[in-house]
């Protein structure tokens, strides 16, 4: 049976030839959401953009009938329902790469407008002006380009301004050394970098923690006069922040292509001086619209015809026949890399997964591949997942080993240790399925043993008589209820890690007082 596509958006007709000799391909780039659902049954694939919205009753409608595969032109798939489509199991594709040089490109065109109050002095000509003197720019060569986070797009970015003859730094606790030294890029933390750049472009993507990561704290840090640059994600720069501090002249000026809010009609920016403002077309131009259309046919040819995609979503692939012993330790895998970057964030130049007993036979793709995405997701602007991790860790200049210990250890059938490190320190965790649960058994040289789910509290301390009492007693004061508590130890009243599983969040305003109590080294929260 001929495959069937359907085109639910406006594609450039150059991106699609390469499905034609495929499929029979339908395009409908006006189609209704009811019509969109009354039609799926009969396609194996559909290709959007932004306009459909690829949701539940869709993907519901699609998986009763024909469908396999869904791809999105572009980027980011927010106009799909990927838990929904991996319920249905229909796989969903994307187009990552496609726009990253026009996004590059369009924030270095940012930095030149800015530093040339070009977009001021072409208003200023066309009401009739001539006032030169008004615009005296800033050269480029010479300054320091800091640039938070160092994926792709910032990779480009860092060439072109060294075409430029600036100088550039980055943060990125998520790449490796030998990744930065290649692009000829200072790895510096975040302190210095604010502190020194004369520009500053935001390169991460928006998570939880890097929701706000430029608030008024951050930009009181920065040099005086320093410009401000966001191409990647709104939210990321506090808009109420830096629109006080233009208006002191702490910030000489910014520009920025994403918002918190798009459009941004409440935006305080919208009236700030020094500023320049692009509608989120970092990624518009018809070379990148063609290039992620030819990607993500690629892809959907790929799925249909029953190859690894090189950007799925959602979709590993297993042998059937590991498929059972191995799917819980990828959750576990998954737990023990999740619970590394709470630990102990940004260490992370190198990653070995070792294997031990029975399990160590079977294929460890996947389970290096879990424990990456633990690691990376939500860290770096790619959305990591099974398929792509080991890519976006290789891309990052990560150094990733494996080893294959098949005797049983002394504690467990199966264990799975995970060691992460950067230059000499190194941190590492082990854990194994415990009565059908993921268990977290060690940590460091501490043997311990709880459930690796949900709220934990870990608390580093010399042991001695009182300290558990004295935090529980804090907890519940503040009403947080303890699930478990499980002490491991190096000797009696010695060093020791004590792990709480709380019903609820620990009060940030909490730490202080539990890391100020005596014979305590550091708190930690961790949720899993």
């Amino acid at each position: 049976m001929i495959h069937r596509i359907l085109i639910a958006d406006q594609l450039d007709e150059e991106g699609l030839a390469p499905l034609r000799p495929h499929a029979e391909v339908v395009e409908r780039p006006a189609i209704s959401q009811g019509e969109l659902v009354a039609a799926i049954p009969d396609f194996d694939a559909l290709i959007v953009r932004s306009r459909a919205k690829v949701t539940a009753e869709v993907l519901a409608a699609g998986s009763q009938g024909r469908l396999k595969v869904v791809g999105r032109a572009g980027v980011g798939v927010d106009n799909i329902d990927v838990d929904a489509a991996t319920e249905a199991g229909v796989t969903v594709v994307n187009a990552p790469t496609g726009n990253v040089v026009a996004a590059a490109e369009h924030s270095v065109a940012m930095l030149l407008a800015l530093a040339r109050h070009i977009p001021e002095a072409d208003q200023s000509m066309r009401a009739g002006e001539w006032k030169r003197s008004k615009f005296m720019g800033t050269e480029v060569r010479g300054k320091r380009l800091g640039l938070i986070g160092l994926g792709r797009i910032a990779s480009l970015v860092a060439a072109r301004c060294q075409g430029l003859s600036m100088e550039v730094v980055a943060y990125d606790p998520y790449v490796g050394k030998d990744y930065a030294a290649n692009l000829n890029v200072q790895l510096v933390d975040l302190d210095e970098l604010l502190r020194s750049a004369d520009f500053i472009s935001i390169h991460v993507p928006a998570t939880e923690q890097t929701r706000g990561m430029l608030d008024a704290a951050a930009l009181a840090r920065c040099k005086p006069g320093v410009f401000i640059l966001n191409c990647a994600r709104g939210g990321v720069v506090n808009e109420a922040a830096l629109a006080a501090a233009l208006e002191s002249g702490h910030v000489g000026g910014a520009a920025l292509d994403v918002f918190e809010h798009e459009p941004p009609t409440d935006s305080p920016l919208l009236h700030s001086r020094n500023v320049v403002l692009t509608p989120h077309i970092a990624g518009s131009t018809h070379e990148a619209q063609l290039q992620v259309a030819l990607d993500v046919a690629e892809q959907v040819i790929d799925v249909l015809e029953g190859r690894l995609a090189h950007y799925a979503i959602n979709t590993p692939i297993i042998a059937p026949k590991d498929l059972e012993a191995l799917t819980p330790y990828i959750d576990l895998a998954e737990r023990l890399g999740r619970f590394l970057t709470q630990l102990e964030p940004g260490m992370l130049d190198h990653m070995e997964l070792t294997a031990h007993g029975p399990i160590a036979e079977l294929d460890l793709t996947y389970l290096e591949a879990a424990v990456l995405k633990g690691l990376l997701d939500g860290a770096v602007a790619e959305r990591v997942n099974l398929v792509n991790a080991r890519l976006i860790a290789r891309q990052r200049g990560l150094a990733l080993s494996q080893r294959r210990l098949r005797h049983h250890s002394e504690r467990y059938e199966n264990l799975l240790t995970v060691t992460v490190g950067n230059g000499d320190r190194q941190r590492m965790v082990r854990g194994s399925i415990v009565q059908d649960e993921p268990h977290i058994v060690c940590i460091d040289d501490l043997w311990v043993d709880f459930v690796a789910k949900g709220h934990l509290l870990l608390t580093w301390h010399h042991d001695r008589p009182g300290i558990v009492g004295r935090i529980g007693t804090l907890l519940g004061q503040n009403d947080v209820n303890i699930a478990f508590m499980h002490l491991g130890r190096r000797s009696a009243r010695g060093e020791a890690i004590m792990v709480l599983g709380l019903d609820e969040a620990i009060p940030e305003r909490l730490y202080p007082e539990i890391l100020g109590m005596p014979h305590n080294y550091w708190v930690k929260a961790i949720k899993l």
